[in-house]
């Protein structure tokens, strides 16, 4: 059991090191003066497809990684 929750431990850092880094990768969401004019331009209506949009999915999926492991390594039978 001790080294199955090392394992765990280790992939918990390594998650905690990717969230980070992908939360500080990402752009802030505030449109600035494009808001005023709709702001419907062409790279907002593609935005999924586009490095940020591949970062912000990223983010989202290590998010989940991050709450998944910090439930299981906080469980008492390990």
């Amino acid at each position: 059991m001790g080294i199955f929750r090392i394992i765990l431990t280790v992939l918990f850092v390594l998650v905690c090191a990717g969230l980070t880094f992908c939360v500080l990768k990402q752009e802030g969401k505030s449109n600035g003066l494009g808001a005023i004019a709709g702001g419907n331009s062409f790279w907002e209506q593609n935005k999924g497809r586009s490095a940020e949009g591949k970062i912000v999915l990223a983010t989202k999926v290590l998010a989940v990684a991050f709450i998944v492991l910090a439930l299981v390594l906080n469980l008492s039978f390990f």
